[in-house]
């Protein structure tokens, strides 16, 4: 019998938005991707986000939103991109929400615009994502995102 079958079905959205994103970092990380498994990561992305909008919060919302951004810069998709970073952003803005994942929703609009070839808006971006990465409060948090902040894509800004 599948654990699966012993799950509530709030329990089951739960677990598939889980391992759907965590499988999407996966496909984030594989350096080698073929162009299946691009459309795969996609699928997965808002796949995720979509059981998170059955059982998750905001916070869950703007994260799901937020790679979903990620997956369509890496991909070179700059209006999918946008369009999905100005969700996680403005799901934080809405919602107070501050820190690290106030961060990382300047980052990723960052990103996204620097995909599109919207260098000022890029720029003006990664200034917030530099200023808010900078209160991040645990230790920890702060340096892994100042870590991810340093890395590509920016494309060349």
């Amino acid at each position: 019998m599948s654990d699966d079958l012993k799950l509530t079905e709030q329990e089951w959205h739960r677990k598939q938005a889980i391992d759907l994103f965590n499988f999407t970092w996966t496909l984030i990380d594989k350096p080698d991707r073929t162009s299946d498994e691009d459309d795969l990561m996609i699928r997965a992305a808002h796949a995720s986000r979509f059981h998170w909008g059955v059982v998750g919060v905001v916070v869950n919302f703007l994260r799901g939103d937020w790679q979903i951004a990620h997956v369509y810069t890496l991909l070179h998709q700059p209006q999918a991109a946008v369009h999905y970073a100005q969700c996680c952003l403005d799901q934080c803005l809405a919602n107070s929400i501050g820190d690290f994942d106030l961060a990382y929703a300047y980052e990723g609009v960052g990103r996204a615009y620097a995909c599109a070839g919207q260098t000022a808006e890029a720029q003006q971006y990664q200034r917030l994502a530099e200023q808010a990465g900078d209160q991040i409060s645990e230790e920890e948090d702060r340096q892994l995102f100042q870590k991810d902040l340093a890395v590509g894509p920016w494309f060349d800004l």
